[in-house]
């Protein structure tokens, strides 16, 4: 086809405020993936927008496997508590993640989902 750009698994957006290093979480406007790379602020940058992905989580979340996962811009994790429309939907557990867990294994949708679940 002429007209394929590519399969969109990754994609390239501008760093975010305060820039990004490899392994965290970015979102650009509907967009959400996890940096290849470290970037500036403004640089662009390629992000895997699917995936199951070790991501840092709220501490005293309990977290079970399926479980719907929000990003939480304040605290820059993920939690299990939505907060409608504030901290969209970016993914599911893969597995359990405990009280005092800082880290839970998260599968990406590959566009911010608003409204809670």
């Amino acid at each position: 086809m002429k007209n394929f750009i590519q399969e969109g698994v990754t994609l390239t957006v501008a760093a975010p405020s305060g820039g990004v290093i490899s392994g965290q979480l970015v979102v650009a406007g509907r967009i959400i993936g996890v940096a290849a790379f470290d970037a500036l602020v403004g640089i662009p940058v390629e992000v895997q927008t699917e995936g199951v992905f070790e991501l840092p989580k709220v501490t005293t979340d309990v977290v079970t496997v399926g479980e719907a996962l929000y990003w939480d811009s304040v605290a820059a994790k993920l939690t299990d508590t939505p907060g409608a429309g504030s901290k969209p939907l970016v993914g599911y557990a893969t597995a359990a993640a405990g009280n005092g867990a800082t880290k839970v294994y998260a599968r990406l949708i590959p566009t911010l989902q608003t409204g809670g679940a």
